[in-house]
């Protein structure tokens, strides 16, 4: 039986986003990815890789991304309604 892992490494997280591990650890200093230290190393929880790998939305990307579209609504909103009829 296969068991998902709860974290991963920096090297597995290279190898997932096909870049290097120094890119990886780049992004980890910068806070561009979300790791944990554990002794010398970093660890990446599985959560955070759904994250990096575009399958989910973090909470605050959607009230970016909700604002956004109100605003095209209501600048627009009578443009797309009449294209929509087009």
């Amino acid at each position: 039986m296969t068991q998902k892992k709860e974290f991963y490494s920096l090297a597995e997280i290279a190898t997932m986003l096909g870049i290097s591990r120094i890119a990886v650890y780049k992004k980890v200093k910068s806070g561009e990815i979300e790791a944990i230290r554990i002794g010398r190393s970093y660890a990446v929880p599985m959560k955070i890789i759904a994250l990096i790998m575009g399958r989910e939305l973090r909470t605050e990307d959607k009230k970016r991304i909700n604002i956004a579209v109100k605003k095209v609504i209501k600048e627009y909103g009578e443009m797309l309604k009449k294209l929509g009829q087009e």
